[in-house]
Order: C-alpha cells, then sequence, then structure tokens
C-alpha cells in the first residue's frame, strides 16, 4: 500500500521536472548568427533600428539566461533573430533598389545613344 503513494509523488516530481524550460542555447547560437549576418550585409545600430532592436532584445535575452528564466530568454532571443533578419532585409532590399537605380540609368543611357544613332 505504501508503494502507490511512492508512485504518485514520484509522478508529479517527474512531471514538475519536464515542465521546467530547457535553456534556449540553440535560440541563441541562431539569434547570434542572424545578427553577424545582418551586420555582414551592412546592417549598422546606427542607420537600422530593428539592428539596434535586436541587439537590445539579445542583451536582455542573455541576461535571462544568467538568470535561469530559459522562457524569457527564448522568447527575446526567437524576437531578437526575426528582428535581425529584419534589418538584413531591408539592408539587402535597399542595395538590391540601388542596384535596379543604376540599372535603368544605363539602360537610358543607352536608349538614348540608340536614338541619336538612328537619328544621323
Amino acid at each position: 500500500m505504501t508503494i502507490r503513494p511512492l508512485f504518485a509523488a514520484l509522478a508529479v516530481v517527474a512531471l514538475a521536472g519536464c515542465a521546467a524550460d530547457p535553456a534556449p542555447n540553440e535560440q541563441i547560437r541562431l539569434t547570434q548568427q542572424a545578427l553577424e549576418q545582418a551586420s555582414a550585409v551592412g546592417a549598422s545600430t546606427d542607420d537600422s533600428p530593428e539592428l539596434k532592436l535586436a541587439e537590445d532584445k539579445f542583451a536582455r535575452a542573455k541576461a535571462n539566461m544568467a538568470d535561469e528564466s530559459y522562457k524569457r530568454a527564448r522568447m527575446r532571443a526567437e524576437q531578437a533573430e526575426l528582428d535581425a533578419r529584419l534589418a538584413e532585409a531591408k539592408i539587402l532590399t535597399q542595395k538590391s533598389q540601388e542596384q535596379l537605380n543604376v540599372l535603368n540609368t544605363r539602360i537610358t543611357r543607352l536608349r538614348k545613344q540608340l536614338q541619336l544613332g538612328e537619328a544621323q
């Protein structure tokens, strides 16, 4: 008869152990990688509020890790990763637009040259 309460107590302890959030080490790594990638394409905290926000959230995520507040750390790290990816996408879009503008200028110049050639 004493075995049943023991099993019940062990089951409660096991479930409580499963409920605890594990350290989000992989998410922290992914976020760090996203921040580095955003910087590598030219994003800077001076020009990109998204990157500044990402770095701030990542700093809070690391503080949460130190406090063992793993659920908060995971949530902030995920948010920071998304902000860093948004900063990267905006920089890449801006660079693509600049390249498109250069190509359009060249095309316009070539068309003018062709029209001049036909007129002569």
